[in-house]
């Protein structure tokens, strides 16, 4: 069995499975909701840009077709839509996200999709555009981080890391914003801008704090990284299936696959991967 690749539909599709979403009521389950499909072997699995899919394909895909399964690839652009494509039954799984991110797509969008293995992940990073070192960063130098509150609070850790801004922890990092800095001595103007257009938009501001996806996706190299994050294991992404999906013998082979020790040695004979926060089972 091969491997099939299908692009969404742009903005247009994106638009359609959101209102789709909201007119019923953000989370709407198909038709069975409750009764994971047992005996599926057909799945479709979402991706956002980044590593996970070429990971997927190269290390679990071969697996899975030894099992007798096939899978359909669906590219998405928007972390939203890809959660709520779960939700509905419109895809399987996603592997794009990590377990803060998909709680707070949960909250807002009214739906339950849940974590099923953890898997490894690219740290997000602090890169220099105009400016090129940690050293001589000057008064008033801009600096992008991502939009979203959570991978914003991950880019002000790096940035509290390194001595530039200061700030109190905060419980539920989907909260998080500028505000929460008590301290910038540097009077760093700090921007959040779309993840997407932080690699192309480094070259007009003097650093950015950028997720790791992003990073590969965007061929930039963590030898050339400034600052590397210490990632939190809550941010270390997760293969994102429906709630009522967990205990599915799909779900439960994509699980084993990961965990199995084809995918260990396919990750540690990869130099592309060294350096990823790699996730507990490892070993």
């Amino acid at each position: 069995m091969k491997l099939i690749r299908t692009a969404l539909l742009g903005a247009a599709t994106a638009a359609l499975v959101l209102t789709t979403a909201a007119c019923s009521g953000g989370g709407a389950a198909p038709a069975e909701s409750g009764a994971p499909a047992a005996e599926k072997t057909d799945l479709k699995i979402g991706f956002n840009p980044g590593p996970y899919q070429q990971m997927f394909e190269e290390g679990i895909l071969p697996i899975l077709e030894d099992e007798g399964y096939s899978v359909e690839s669906v590219d998405f652009t928007d972390g939203i839509v890809v959660n709520v494509a779960v939700s509905t039954g419109e895809i399987d799984a996603n592997i794009m996200q990590h377990p803060v991110y998909m709680d707070f797509v949960n909250a807002q969008e009214g739906i339950d999709n849940a974590a099923l293995v953890q898997i490894p992940t690219p740290r997000m990073a602090l890169f220099g555009g105009k400016s090129t070192s940690l050293e001589d960063v000057k008064d008033g130098a801009t600096v992008t981080v991502p939009n979203s509150p959570a991978n914003l609070y991950r880019g002000l850790l790096i940035l509290r890391d390194i001595g530039w801004i200061d700030f109190d922890d905060v419980d539920d990092p989907n909260t998080a914003d500028l505000s929460i800095i008590t301290s910038n001595p540097k009077n760093l103007d700090i921007t959040p801008i779309e993840n997407a257009q932080q690699v192309p938009a480094l070259q007009d501001v003097d650093y950015a704090t950028i997720q790791g996806n992003f990073i590969v996706a965007g061929g930039l190299d963590y030898n050339d990284a400034l600052a590397l994050e210490d990632q939190p294991v809550q941010f270390s992404n997760v293969v994102t299936v429906r709630a009522d999906d967990l205990e599915s013998d799909w779900a439960l082979a994509i699980k084993a696959a990961y965990e199995s020790p084809e995918f260990i040695e396919y990750i540690e004979s990869n130099p592309q991967y060294d350096g990823y926060n790699l996730p507990s089972w490892f070993n």
